[in-house]
């Protein structure tokens, strides 16, 4: 799988959480591992690039060769990609640095933010934990101070069904594990999850469309109630004739 190259922040290490004294040589190490990845990335698209103008030239032979070639350095470059993701998130979440109900996304790219939280989320849910803090980064040292994680996580918790806040540190999202509320300052905006046309964050709907679809289900609920009666008349007026043919072909089952 290519990653999309972008990630929390400018910076790998969340150095805000301390308990570390080789910040640099952390993130040298990660640097390492997305450079490979990057450069196995560049000689991925050459291969590809170069197989089309190939077999362009009906050059088929050619063509499937270095589309192999360029498979081979996609598979490394997620390699590479799958090692920086593992390292820094051992990192930042090693024993000392944050609280047990913490997990923090620094470093990670979007897709790989994704997947970690998602795991975390079922493990923690099947351990009968309440809560989780997830650190996905104010946006302070990413192009344009943009949040990139923020909204996935978002979009990730309506789609398992979980209520979730930003807290007092717009750095933070505080998820709800077990269905409630989240707990917490009532100023700071709250959002459910659910499917989609739940009320509680955007794009749910109006109030009007909600009544509307009250008297839809109002009217659904009356058809279904007169079926009801009707099955009831045709049992009440056979029934009895039913009755006298069992008595007669009756067998018992031991």
């Amino acid at each position: 799988m290519a990653f999309e190259m972008s990630r929390l922040g400018g910076r790998a290490l969340n150095r805000d959480a301390g308990g570390h004294g080789n910040e640099d040589d952390v993130e040298r190490e990660y640097d390492r591992l997305r450079d490979l990845a990057r450069a196995e990335a560049d000689k991925r698209n050459d291969c590809f690039r170069r197989s089309r103008q190939a077999y362009e030239d009906g050059d088929g032979a050619g063509a499937k060769e270095l589309s192999n070639q360029g498979k081979r350095h996609d598979a490394t470059m997620d390699d590479y990609n799958r090692q920086a993701s593992e390292f820094i998130f051992r990192e930042n979440n090693a024993a000392g640095r944050n609280e047990a109900d913490v997990i923090d996304l620094h470093g990670q790219f979007v897709e790989e933010a994704e997947r970690i939280l998602e795991q975390r989320i079922r493990a923690d849910q099947a351990a009968g934990q309440h809560h989780l803090h997830a650190i996905v980064g104010k946006g302070n040292h990413s192009d344009g101070h943009v949040q990139k994680l923020k909204p996935k996580v978002e979009e990730l918790c309506r789609e398992m069904g979980l209520n979730y806040r930003t807290e007092e540190n717009a750095g933070r999202i505080f998820i709800n594990l077990q269905g409630g509320e989240p707990q917490g300052p009532q100023e700071v905006p709250v959002y459910h999850g659910g499917q989609g046309g739940q009320s509680g964050y955007p794009g749910a709907p109006h109030s009007g469309q909600q009544q509307h679809g009250g008297q839809h289900h109002g009217g659904h609920q009356q058809q279904q109630d007169q079926q009801q009666d009707e099955v009831e008349e045709m049992v009440k007026k056979h029934l009895p004739r039913l009755l006298k043919k069992l008595e007669k072909h009756c067998c018992v089952v031991m």
